[in-house]
C-alpha cells in the first residue's frame, strides 16, 4: 500500500509540473501561432543545440564523477555507469519533489540495492549536499561582487527574489554547518522543534516518536560526516572542485543557446552570471522542478539579451535542455532500474 502511495505521489508531481508549464507557456505564446514558435526554433543551429544537450548530460555526469570518486576512495569497486545510473534516478525524483527532496533518499535506495553500505552512501549523499549548496553560493557571491552592474541591469526586477534565494540557501548551510560543528546541539534543537510543532498541531502525536527517532538518527550520521570530512579535507577540496564544474555545465547551457540564435554583443561571464542569479532565486522555493517561476524569471532578466523576438524560444530550449530531457533520461533510467531491481529479488531467493 505504502508503494502505491508513493506511486500516486510521484504521479501527482509529474502532474503538477506539467500543468504548472502548459498554464506558463499557455500564458507565454497566446498571442502567437503555433506554426510561428515552431518557425523560431528550427531557426537555432543544430549543432550548438546538440552542445547543449552534452552540456546537460555532462551536469549528470558531473555527480556521477564525485559519486564515482568517493566510492574509489571509501575502497568501493563501482562502474562508472553505475554511478550514472544514480545520478539520473537522483535528479528524476529532485525535479518532480518540492525542494527537490526526493532525489537523494532514492540513490540511497539503488546504492543499498548494488551492496553499498548505506554508512558510505550517505556519507557521499551529504559531502554532495554539502558542496552542491556551498557552490551555488559562492558562485553567486563572487559574480555578484565582481559583476554587480551586470546583476544590476538584467535581474534588477527580481532582487527581491534573489535576497530570498541567499536567506534561503545560506539558513539551509548554515543548519548543515550547525549539525556538523554541534550535533548535540543540532539535536537540542531539533527535538524541541518536534514537540513545539506537537503542541501547536501542526505535526500528528502519533508521528512525534517516528520524526524524532530520525532527526536523531540524522543528526548522529552528519556528526560521523562531520569526523570523515575534518580527516579528509583533500577530498572534499576535490569534490568543490569538481561541482563547481558540473554546476558551470548547466549555467553555461543559456549562452549555448545565444551562440545557437547566432547572436552576439553579450559576454558568456555576464550571462553565467544572470543565470547563477536565476538558480539562487528559484532552487529553494518548493516547487517541483521550481517549475513556473523559473520561467519568469527566465523571461525578466534575458529578454533585453535575447530580444523579444528571440527570448521565447530561447526559453522553450533552455527548458527543454536543462530540465525535461534529464527528467525525461532519469525517468528511463529510474523504471529500468526498477524493472531490473524487481527480476533480480526474485531471483534472488531462488539462489538461496
Amino acid at each position: 500500500m505504502t508503494i502505491i502511495k508513493k506511486i500516486l505521489k510521484y504521479a501527482l508531481n509529474i502532474g503538477l509540473i506539467l500543468v504548472i508549464t502548459l498554464f506558463t507557456l499557455n500564458l507565454i505564446f497566446k498571442d502567437q501561432e503555433l506554426s510561428e514558435i515552431i518557425s523560431d526554433l528550427r531557426s537555432a543551429d543544430p549543432l550548438w543545440i546538440t552542445i547543449g544537450a552534452a552540456a546537460a548530460v555532462l551536469f549528470v555526469s558531473g555527480e556521477s564523477s564525485i559519486i564515482h570518486y568517493m566510492l574509489r576512495v571509501l575502497d568501493q569497486k563501482t562502474s562508472f555507469l553505475r554511478c550514472l545510473k544514480y545520478s539520473f534516478i537522483g535528479f528524476f525524483f529532485s525535479y518532480i519533489t518540492p525542494s527537490s527532496t526526493g532525489g537523494q533518499p532514492m540513490q540511497m535506495y539503488h546504492m543499498k540495492k548494488d551492496k553499498i553500505k548505506i554508512g558510505y552512501s550517505t556519507l557521499i549523499m551529504l559531502l554532495i549536499t554539502i558542496a552542491y549548496k556551498s557552490i551555488l553560493v559562492l558562485l553567486a557571491l563572487g559574480f555578484l561582487i565582481f559583476n554587480y552592474d551586470t546583476v544590476a541591469l538584467y535581474a534588477g526586477d527580481m532582487k527581491w527574489l534573489i535576497v530570498l534565494g541567499f536567506t534561503l540557501n545560506l539558513s539551509f548551510i548554515i543548519l548543515l554547518l550547525l549539525v556538523f560543528l554541534k550535533p548535540i546541539w543540532a539535536r537540542a534543537l531539533g527535538i524541541k522543534t518536534v514537540d513545539l510543532l506537537t503542541k501547536l498541531h501542526i505535526m500528528k502525536r502519533r508521528n512525534k516518536e517516528k520524526y524524532t527517532e530520525k532527526l536523531i538518527r540524522i543528526c548522529d550520521t552528519y556528526a560521523m560526516g562531520a569526523d570523515y570530512i575534518k580527516k579528509n579535507l583533500w577530498v572534499v577540496f576535490n569534490v568543490f572542485v569538481m561541482t563547481a564544474l558540473q554546476r558551470i555545465c548547466l549555467f553555461s547551457i543559456t549562452w549555448i543557446i545565444y551562440k545557437a540564435y547566432g547572436m552576439s554583443g553579450t559576454s558568456y561571464i555576464d550571462i553565467l552570471t544572470i543565470q547563477i542569479m536565476i538558480a539562487v532565486a528559484v532552487e529553494m522555493l518548493p516547487l517541483p522542478g521550481a517549475a513556473g517561476i523559473t520561467e519568469g524569471c527566465f523571461l525578466l532578466a534575458f529578454t533585453d539579451i535575447f530580444t523579444l523576438e528571440r527570448v521565447k524560444p530561447a526559453l522553450l530550449i533552455s527548458r527543454g535542455l536543462n530540465f525535461y530531457l534529464i527528467l525525461f533520461i532519469g525517468a528511463i533510467v529510474s523504471f529500468a532500474a526498477h524493472i531490473l531491481n524487481l527480476k533480480r529479488d526474485r531471483i534472488t531467493p531462488d539462489l538461496q
